[in-house]
This record gives C-alpha cells, sequence and structure tokens, in this order.
C-alpha cells in the first residue's frame, strides 16, 4: 500500500445526526432527486455495500471517505464540486474522478472499474 498517496472521496452531502437522516429518507422517498451518486451507488438502504467495502479494502492506496463540510474545512477548498473523488500525494490534491464522471456511472461495478483504471494509470 502506498505511503505517501490516498484517495479521497467527498460525498455530496454534509456531515451530521440530521443530514445522515434526511439523506436515508431522500434516498429511499426521492431517489431521483437525491444528489450524491456516489453515495446512491456504494450504499444501500442501511449502510455500505459489502462489495464496495471489500473493494476498498483491498486497493493498495489509502482512502478517506469525506462530506463535503469535511473536506473543506480538512483541505481548505472551497471551489470543489461533488460528488468527486481525488488525489492525495501528502501535499497537492490532484482530481481523480470529476463531479460529470461520479455521476454519469449507473452502477458499482462502473465505479469499480473507472477506480481500477486510474489507478493503473497513475502507477498505483
Amino acid at each position: 500500500m502506498s505511503d505517501t498517496k490516498k484517495l479521497v472521496f467527498i460525498y455530496n452531502a454534509d456531515s451530521g445526526f440530521v443530514n445522515s437522516v434526511n439523506d436515508f429518507f431522500k434516498k429511499i422517498l426521492k431517489p431521483g432527486d437525491y444528489e450524491c451518486n456516489l453515495c446512491m451507488i456504494s450504499y444501500g438502504n442501511f449502510g455500505i455495500k459489502k462489495e464496495w467495502k471489500t473493494f476498498v479494502k483491498e486497493l493498495d492506496i489509502a482512502t478517506e471517505f469525506l462530506h463535503r463540510d469535511e473536506f473543506v474545512e480538512k483541505y481548505n477548498r472551497e471551489y470543489v464540486e461533488f460528488p468527486s473523488a481525488y488525489l492525495f500525494n501528502g501535499s497537492n490534491l490532484t482530481l481523480f474522478i470529476s463531479v460529470d464522471e461520479m455521476n454519469s456511472f449507473q452502477t458499482l461495478q462502473e465505479l469499480m472499474g473507472a477506480v481500477n483504471k486510474k489507478l493503473e494509470d497513475v502507477g498505483v
């Protein structure tokens, strides 16, 4: 596993209990209006999908999952679109999966395939 690089995935949702409850009901009652495709395809109604959890655990790079408010606070980046993913090399963030690409995925398999291909392209 790479010690200096990590993938940072950012949900298009804010952290906190109330936000989580609101997102839960929105996802079930109005899935077409749900604003985070990363959440839609990687989480079921009651938690992270086992296939995604296993996939992330077996990657040869560290991963970090943040809500948009947590990302802005931690990385001091305000002009970022969500959901997206960045490659962090210890000092710099580089766009890894854009909001348009993240929103284009229809299945978890598409997301996992893109992550694998992009990691291969950057030599991880």
